[in-house]
């Protein structure tokens, strides 16, 4: 058996190994769920639900030794996991073009400059300031306490 029927060999019977064309994906929710393992889930939720204001929605203990807090984002659901033991290993800091991975999520905002503020004033530092990107765009973004990088953009 050559290596291309090998791989189809595991599919059930009328499923093709070969992607002939782009995938039928059929979306049940307009939205996503974000999973974001942090070190010190105080923090995390000081910023995702106190300065952010993002929306409780719920708790429960994971297997694998992690608690896990739901948070919505509008329509998205934002999860926020925390392991005990804490992982040793951390996302690399710096920059969006210091490593490649996940580097930052995008909040569309009606006022990016008040929310830039609201940050501000809570202690968040920012890594860009209110910054027209294109005509009609304007990001700021910010890292909540494990260093990812969180964009604001307001589109006029």
């Amino acid at each position: 058996m050559d290596a291309e029927s090998a791989r189809g060999a595991d599919l059930p019977a009328g499923h093709s190994s070969v992607q002939t064309g782009p995938m039928d994906l059929q979306l049940t929710k307009d939205s996503i769920d974000l999973g974001i393992v942090v070190r010190d889930i105080d923090a995390a939720l000081a910023f995702y639900r106190d300065v952010l204001g993002f929306e409780p929605a719920g708790d429960s203990a994971m297997p694998g030794g992690a608690h896990m807090h739901r948070l919505m984002c509008g329509t998205s659901m934002i999860k926020l996991l925390h392991f005990d033991p804490t992982p040793e290993a951390a996302n690399p800091p710096g920059a969006i073009h210091k490593a490649s991975g996940y580097r930052y999520w995008t909040i569309s905002v009606a006022d990016v400059a008040a929310v830039a503020a609201a940050c501000e004033a809570a202690g968040v530092k920012l890594k860009v300031p209110p910054t027209e990107v294109m005509p009609g765009a304007t990001i700021a973004i910010v890292a909540d306490p494990d260093g990812n990088w969180v964009e604001f953009l307001q589109r006029t």
